[in-house]
């Protein structure tokens, strides 16, 4: 008797469910919701792809933005990009950053336009540490850069905070574990070092961001031991939950692509032990900077209704789990062209795709 009595209620018990969910999500609100800018847009830039970026996109005239083929960091480009986003409905811009060797910045100029120009304010932006080279190749290289970040950027109101912090995204985790080594360092003696000068410069506890793919080492092994406040990505290429997708390790399509975030999404969830920022994709498409290793990859871009269901899967995993993922999202990218990877509004798709963000992911 007790079974049929529970069976009899479970409909009940799970209509209460879905409705008290629904109420959450609702109280809960629209997601915090930023972009990647990568700053490689123009003319005789050190550390640009090239001293004319633009010259190998201009092969494929698809891909020119709306507002044309511009020099970055123009007054008048910051505004009409300022307009854009604001359209999509945006919080914050996640500036990838650059340090060389010689304890200096490099392609800083689009970040410091965007926050000279005056329709920024409204905004948010935070620093992604795009890591690729060997640096930092000391400790003193490192200190100088994260008091560089302190005194120029995270003291500003207009800084992106977790949990009361300033968000720091870190892009490798691999190569910031590999310079540490070779100063002799554990990966989380530089982040207590970068905690510190942040304590010690005003600036207060730093949010460390790692980039982590669904790898248990990464993320409950080595991962626990660095001490990183959060994982999230630039991007992912294939999915997990013990496989690649279709047995490859790169995606064939944007279908595939959606499954392979959409794999990683409930892995981190389910298994990361901190919170984890929900990342998004506009595609993969590395044509115009001569392809990628799997040719095939490169036929991962998004058509308009394809990256709509895109937001919708990734708004439904952000509603189920707000504490989480801080109810925070943050989409790759705004301006990718030589990698496919595109927000910003184009001659091929329009501006489908901040339409779809203002719709999915804010409701509006």
């Amino acid at each position: 008797m007790k079974h049929a009595r529970t069976s009899r209620c479970v409909p009940w018990f799970v209509g209460l469910c879905l409705l008290l969910a629904a109420l959450m999500a609702h109280a809960q609100g629209a997601p915090q919701v930023g972009v990647y800018y990568f700053p490689g847009w123009k003319n005789d830039m050190p550390g640009a792809p090239s001293k004319r970026p633009w010259d190998p996109i201009k092969k494929y005239p698809e891909k020119e933005p709306l507002i044309g083929w511009y020099d970055e960091g123009q007054p008048e480009v910051v505004s009409k990009q300022l307009a854009q986003m604001r359209q999509a409905k945006l919080d914050f811009v996640v500036f990838d950053w650059y340090w060389a060797e010689g304890n200096k910045p490099y392609l800083e100029h689009a970040l410091r336009s965007f926050l000279a120009s005056p329709d920024w304010p409204g905004m948010k932006f935070a620093l992604l540490w795009a890591n690729h080279m060997k640096v930092p190749q000391n400790r003193e290289n490192f200190e100088r850069m994260v008091e560089y970040w302190c005194q120029n950027f995270l003291k500003r109101s207009d800084y992106l905070r977790i949990d009361g912090k300033p968000a720091v995204f870190v892009f490798s985790q691999q190569n910031l574990r590999d310079r540490a080594i070779e100063m002799g360092l554990h990966p989380r003696d530089l982040l207590q070092i970068a905690r510190r000068i942040g304590r010690e410069t005003g600036v207060g506890e730093l949010f460390i961001v790692g980039s982590a793919e669904a790898v248990p080492y990464w993320v409950t092994e080595y991962g626990k031991e660095t001490g990183y406040d959060a994982y999230s990505a630039y991007n992912y290429h294939r999915g997990f939950e013990g496989v690649y997708v279709a047995d490859r390790r790169t995606t064939q399509s944007f279908v595939e692509l959606d499954d392979a975030y959409a794999m990683t999404w409930r892995w981190m969830i389910a298994n990361s032990p901190v919170p984890y920022i929900v990342p998004g994709i506009a595609g993969w498409n590395k044509r115009p900077w001569g392809g990628s290793a799997n040719p095939l990859h490169d036929d991962s871009e998004a058509a308009p209704d394809e990256f709509e269901a895109h937001l919708r899967r990734l708004r439904t995993v952000v509603r189920a789990n707000p504490e989480k993922t801080r109810n925070t999202v943050v989409l790759c990218c705004w301006n990718e062209h030589g990698e496919g990877s595109v927000i910003e509004p184009t001659r091929e798709w329009g501006n489908s795709r901040i339409d779809a963000i203002r719709k999915v992911l804010k409701g509006k």
